[in-house]
């Protein structure tokens, strides 16, 4: 059973994980904010964290990945054990609780539906500001990759960014959920407040 008081305690490092996707780059801003942290392939490897990251990448690949390494479980007891959880683009549908387009299965944690691809195909990609009253005036710069749509928020479900009318960046206790990435741009913003307020 993972012990998630006792990591917070000591202070224990953030989880990434890093079988397919960006994850170097989540790495490299937690790296940017002071902290260590390390990648996670296995369900030993949850031990002693208190937060994980779920990048973005191609989000079947990982679904495969992570029924290969029975981590869905795993990942499931971290979240109700005590662990936050942020997901980015595909780490988002990861944690959603339906997806569409086509449907795939889900760690279910966070009460929101999500379309995968929303926004087109990859050449549909592009960059915008987002106003985020709780990260700051300054607006904060969103990268979009063959993003999905958040369709349904629950409603336990706090959204905090919207772009097109959409919801892009959203928190349910101490999950975080956004379908751009903010580890592609030089924001710091979403990662500390990841750590400060979820985790």
């Amino acid at each position: 059973m993972l012990n998630i008081a006792d990591a917070a305690m000591s202070g224990a490092e953030i989880g990434v994980l890093a079988l397919q996707g960006d994850y170097v780059e989540h790495q490299r801003m937690l790296e940017r904010l002071g902290r260590t942290s390390r990648q996670i392939r296995k369900a030993s490897e949850l031990e002693g964290l208190r937060a994980l990251i779920l990048p973005g990448g191609e989000s079947t690949t990982m679904v495969k990945f992570m029924e290969e390494e029975d981590l869905m479980q795993p990942l499931r007891d971290f979240y109700t054990s005590g662990g936050a959880l942020y997901g980015t683009c595909a780490g988002t549908i990861l944690m959603a609780r339906a997806i569409s387009a086509p449907s795939q299965a889900s760690l279910g944690l966070m009460d929101i539906d999500v379309e995968r691809n929303g926004y087109g195909r990859q050449i549909d990609s592009h960059e915008s500001p987002g106003a985020c009253r709780e990260l700051g005036e300054e607006p904060l710069p969103m990268v979009f990759i063959r993003a999905p749509i958040i369709s349904r928020t629950g409603p336990e479900v706090r959204v905090l960014v919207e772009h097109r009318d959409q919801p892009v960046l959203v928190r349910q206790g101490r999950l975080l959920a956004s379908t751009f990435h903010p580890e592609l741009s030089n924001d710091l913003r979403v990662h500390r407040y990841f750590l400060d307020q979820v985790a």
